[in-house]
């Protein structure tokens, strides 16, 4: 029995109350994650990956009217690891009995997405208060599944039954649709992955942290640790969504890890990760220096940059009109969030000339392979887009291909001899080092 209870499991359309001590599934390989300078180069690794989780399950918890959690069904199957920490994320779980109707984050890279709702006296729920709705899967758009949950949330209401909720998932998952038994079809092709990464607003971050928006901007761009502050979780993850749209070049959002928990488990996941954007809603993480460059209390609108990092994040005359650029944009009333991006960073189309410079990847390692740098023709000379610019060609005429012809790294000596103010020399030297661009 002690053999049984030690092996791997799985839980499969099965029923466990928490706090079962269960084997974990092995870990599938992390997947490899690269960028090409241009044809005929390598593949080249950008960072190490956390190894990843099983993706793509579905599952229910239900909360009883004794009070008790159960994880009631799951398809096809989990991890006891990932299972007890999405109990964790669920607020069903909570002491304080406060409900947050949908909550979502990373954990080694696969995305969880989790709906919780009331049961009403209608229902057929007759023992059942509470119960969620857990979806993980692969990409990062909340407001696909989010809507996705709400469905199926209203199959579990009315049927009871997790059949109909398998039956819709399956068809989404091969087909992309299902039928809503109340709002027509649901079409996976109704959201687009760039719609969920123009959803936040880089307005409202500004309008919180004004001319402070450019140390956020900073830290990005180096591949600093971001952790986040507030004790309400809707506001963690509004905030946190809508930092890498700093960095748009990069279109990345596996740095953003929403909703995490100071468990060992999930801390180790996080310091495999050079660089993040990390969510708290314990107050408890403003104390744990060793996980954050950048600090952000939401809750006092403060910023404070670690010890550590002060000298990476040296502030100079570039920060400071890159920043004055910043709040121009994000003041203009005529402007959406979409512009405030599309003008900061212009790389939507990859397809015009940017202002007569055609600026490839092969160049820059750090930008999407083969596109161009376009502008958008209301953009003037004074526009964001050329203080981007400005700073992605300071480092171009300093980048050389290595001895080996595997990548293009830095020629710092080159880059001393330019004779940039100092705070300017330090911050493209630690912007190669982020990029992976330093001789060794």
């Amino acid at each position: 029995m002690a053999a049984a209870e030690a092996a791997d499991t799985q839980l499969m359309l099965g029923v466990g109350l928490i706090g079962e001590d269960e084997g974990a599934l092995p870990r599938s390989p992390a997947p490899q994650f690269g960028l090409r300078l241009g044809p005929g180069w390598p593949l080249l690794p950008r960072s190490p990956a956390p190894p990843a989780v099983r993706s793509d399950h579905l599952s229910t918890v239900e909360k009883d009217t004794n009070g008790e959690v159960l994880w009631v069904w799951c398809y096809p199957s989990t991890t006891a690891t990932l299972r007890n920490l999405l109990l964790r994320k669920c607020c069903l779980t909570d002491e304080n009995k406060l409900l947050h109707p949908f909550v979502f984050g990373q954990y080694r890279r696969t995305w969880f997405y989790i709906t919780t709702v009331e049961v009403p006296d209608s229902s057929v729920l007759i023992k059942v208060t509470h119960f969620s709705i857990v979806l993980t899967a692969k990409d990062f758009n909340p407001e696909k599944y989010a809507a996705f949950t709400r469905i199926l949330c209203r199959m579990y209401l009315k049927h009871g039954s997790p059949v109909k909720m398998m039956e819709s998932y399956i068809a989404v998952l091969t087909k992309g649709i299902c039928q809503s038994e109340e709002n027509g079809s649901f079409l996976s092709k109704d959201f687009d992955a760039r719609k969920a990464y123009l959803a936040g607003s880089i307005k409202d971050i500004v309008s919180q942290f004004g001319m402070e928006t450019v140390i956020l901007h900073t830290a990005l761009m180096l591949k600093k640790r971001i952790v986040v502050y507030h004790p309400k979780i809707e506001a963690v993850q509004e905030f946190t969504r809508t930092l890498p749209a700093l960095v748009w070049h990069r279109q990345d959002w596996t740095i953003l890890h929403s909703y995490v928990h100071l468990s060992a488990e999930e801390l180790e996941a996080l310091r495999m990760c050079p660089g993040y954007i990390a969510g708290f809603v314990d107050l408890e993480v403003s104390n744990r220096s060793d996980l954050y460059d950048v600090f952000v209390n939401l809750a006092d609108r403060e910023i404070t940059i670690a010890p550590l990092a002060k000298e990476a994040m040296t502030m100079g005359k570039l920060h400071k009109e890159i920043g004055q650029l910043i709040v121009q944009s994000a003041e203009d009333p005529e402007k959406s969030d979409g512009q405030v991006i599309q003008r900061w960073w212009p790389i939507l189309s990859g397809q015009e000339e940017w202002a007569g410079l055609a600026l490839r990847a092969e160049t820059l390692p750090f930008l999407p392979c083969g596109s161009l740098l376009p502008i958008h023709p209301s953009i003037d000379a004074q526009d964001i887009s050329l203080k981007t610019r400005e700073i992605f060609t300071h480092l171009e005429p300093f980048s050389e291909v290595s001895s080996d012809g595997e990548k293009l790294v830095l020629n710092f000596e080159a880059l001393k001899q330019r004779r940039f103010p100092p705070a300017t020399e330090n911050f493209l030297y630690h912007l190669a080092a982020a990029e992976q661009m330093l001789k060794i």
